[in-house]
C-alpha cells in the first residue's frame, strides 16, 4: 500500500534535508580550516635548520611544540613577523659580555660569533665618535673567553709595551695569547677594539702597591669667658697646633698608572692641640621696657625680618632644611644672639638645637652625616655643610642606568644590528621611537601608562629593571618588533596607519 503524502510528512522530510546540509557545511568548514591553518615552517636554531609541520598560530606556541627552550635574551625572528606557511623562524642563543661605549662599561647580551663582529654591530649604525671595545673578563671561560677574535683576518696583539701580529684571528683570546707566550695574571684585563681596519687584542697588566701618607689634622678653637678680663678684651691662653694622621692605601695600577685606591688603615701619630681664646664678658645694658609689662617672647620687632615668635627663620642667614632634605650649614638667629638654626628638615631624624646664650650654641644638622665642629662663640654653627643623603642611584644592578638619548641610541645601534637592522631599518627604528618616547627612558604616557623608550603597555612586561634600565627597555622593544612585525620598517608602516604599534 502506497504511503500517503501528508503535510506532516512534508515538514519532517524538509527538516531532515536541512539538518543534513548543515552537517555537510560544518564538516567542510572544519576540514577546510584545518587544511588552511596547517603550516610548513623552516626552523633555524643556531645554524641548524629543520622543516616542521604545525598548526600553531604563534611563534611561542611553535617553539613550545618543538621543545625549544628560549631564554630571556635569546634572539627570535620570523620572515613575516607572524607565523605563516613557509615562514622561516630563526632562534639564536645569546650570551653576556661587557662592552665599553665611550668609556662607560655596559653589560651586553649578544649573538655575535666573534669580537670583530660584535664591534661591527655598533659601527654599522653609530657615528664615528662612538668608540666601542669588547672586554673579555676571563679568557679561559668556555662561553665568553671562547669568543673568536676576528674571523676574517689577522689580529694585532699589544701587551707589556710590545706589539706583534697574530696571522690567524679565527681563534679565541687564550689561544692567541698562548701562541705569543703571554701569561696572564689573575686581575689582568683583556679587551678587543678596532683602530681603523686593524683589530687589536690588548692586555693591560693590573698590579697593586701600598702607599703611606702622613696628613695634617687641623686644630680646633675653643672660646671661654673670663670674668677677670674687660668686656671686649681677648687673650689667647693656648696656641693651637695641628695633629698628624698616618694613612695606608692599597693603590691599583693599570699598566703602571694609578687607577684607584682603597684605605687600608689609619693611625693618629700626633694629637691636635686646640687653640684656647679667653674673652671678657659682654656688657649687659638695661633696655627700656616697651612691652607693656609683658615678657619678650622672642617675637621679631624688626619689620624687615618676618621671623615668627622666636622660631627659626628659614630666610635668615644660612639655609634651614626643608621638606626632609639635609641642609648644610644653617645659622638662623634665635633670641639673645644665640645661634640655633634648625639644620634638620622635617623628614630628618634629628632636630636643631636652640643653642646657648652668648653665641655658644651649636646646630644639629639632623642629617645622616657628622654635625661638624665650629668655633664656639661665633654665630655660625660650624656645620661643614653635610648634605646628608646623597641619593641612592640604584645602579648597582642596572646595565644602562638612566641613559642619555645618545647613550640609549649607541646601545640600540649595536643591538639592532644583531637583527640585521642597519641602514633604512635603523632609520625606521630611530623614527619610531622618536615619535613614541623621544628615546627617553622615563617617558610615561599619562593616558595609557605606556612606559619607557619603546612605550611598553604595561611597562612591567619588559622585566626586572623596566623603570630605570635603558638596556632592559631596548632589548624588550627590539624583541617585540621582531616577533610582531618582523622589522622596524613594517612597524613604522603600521604606526603610520594606526598611530600606534
Amino acid at each position: 500500500m502506497a504511503r500517503r503524502w501528508t503535510p506532516h510528512r512534508f515538514v519532517v522530510m524538509r527538516r531532515v534535508r536541512v539538518a543534513v546540509c548543515a552537517v555537510a557545511v560544518t564538516l567542510a568548514s572544519v576540514l577546510g580550516c584545518g587544511f588552511v591553518t596547517r603550516k610548513s615552517i623552516a626552523l633555524d636554531i643556531n645554524g641548524q635548520t629543520t622543516t616542521v609541520t604545525t598548526y600553531a598560530t604563534t611563534v611561542a606556541r611553535l617553539l613550545e611544540e618543538q621543545g625549544v627552550t628560549v631564554r630571556s635574551h635569546d634572539q627570535i625572528t620570523t620572515t613575516s613577523g607572524e607565523l605563516r606557511n613557509h615562514d622561516v623562524v630563526t632562534v639564536r642563543s645569546a650570551y653576556q659580555t661587557t662592552i665599553t661605549i665611550n668609556g662607560e662599561e655596559v653589560p651586553f647580551w649578544t649573538v655575535a660569533t666573534s669580537a670583530e663582529q660584535l664591534i661591527g654591530f655598533f659601527e654599522a649604525n653609530a657615528d664615528a665618535a662612538t668608540k666601542v671595545t669588547v672586554d673579555i673578563g676571563n679568557v679561559y671561560n668556555q662561553l665568553t673567553g671562547g669568543l673568536v677574535i676576528n674571523e676574517d683576518g689577522p689580529v694585532t696583539v699589544i701587551a707589556d709595551g710590545q706589539s706583534s701580529a697574530a696571522p690567524d684571528g679565527r681563534l679565541p683570546a687564550a689561544s692567541i695569547l698562548d701562541s705569543k707566550g703571554i701569561t696572564l695574571n689573575k686581575e689582568d684585563r683583556v679587551s678587543v677594539e678596532k683602530d681603523g681596519g686593524e683589530t687589536i687584542l690588548r692586555v693591560r697588566r693590573v698590579t697593586h702597591g701600598e702607599q703611606t701618607r702622613t696628613e695634617a689634622v687641623p686644630f680646633s678653637t675653643q672660646t671661654v669667658i673670663d670674668p677677670s678680663l674687660e668686656p671686649g678684651e681677648t687673650v689667647i691662653r693656648q696656641n693651637g697646633e695641628n695633629g698628624e694622621i698616618q694613612r695606608v692605601y692599597d693603590v691599583t695600577y693599570v699598566d703602571g698608572e694609578p687607577e684607584s685606591e682603597t684605605l687600608l688603615s689609619e693611625t693618629t701619630t700626633k694629637i691636635a692641640i686646640d687653640r684656647i681664646v679667653a674673652v671678657g664678658p659682654e656688657v649687659v645694658e638695661d633696655p627700656q621696657d616697651t612691652s607693656g609689662g609683658q615678657a619678650d617672647a622672642g617675637t621679631n620687632t624688626t619689620p624687615d625680618d618676618p621671623a615668627s615668635d622666636g622660631q627659626d627663620d628659614a630666610s635668615s642667614s644660612g639655609s634651614s632644611g626643608a621638606d626632609g632634605s639635609d641642609a648644610g650649614s644653617g645659622t638662623g638667629s634665635g633670641s639673645d644672639g644665640s645661634s640655633g638654626s634648625n639644620g634638620g628638615g622635617s623628614g630628618d631624624a634629628g632636630s636643631g638645637d636652640t643653642g646657648g646664650s652668648n653665641g655658644s650654641g651649636s646646630t644639629d644638622s639632623g642629617g645622616s652625616g657628622s654635625s661638624g665642629s665650629g668655633d664656639p662663640g661665633s654665630s655660625d654653627s660650624g656645620n661643614s655643610g653635610n648634605s646628608g643623603n646623597s641619593g641612592n642611584s640604584g645602579s648597582s644592578t642596572a646595565r644602562l642606568w638612566h641613559p642619555t638619548v645618545a647613550q640609549a641610541q649607541a646601545y640600540a645601534a649595536g643591538a639592532a644590528a644583531q637583527y640585521g637592522w642597519t641602514g633604512a631599518e635603523w632609520d625606521a627604528l630611530v623614527w619610531l621611537w622618536n615619535h613614541e618616547s623621544g628615546w627617553l627612558w622615563y617617558a610615561d604616557n599619562p593616558w595609557s601608562d605606556a612606559y619607557g623608550i619603546p612605550q611598553a603597555l604595561p611597562g612591567s612586561k619588559m622585566g626586572v629593571g623596566w623603570q630605570d634600565d635603558g638596556a632592559v627597555q631596548i632589548d624588550w622593544g627590539l624583541s617585540y618588533i621582531a616577533q610582531r612585525y618582523g622589522s622596524p620598517t613594517r612597524a613604522v608602516a603600521w604606526w603610520q596607519q594606526h598611530n600606534w604599534y
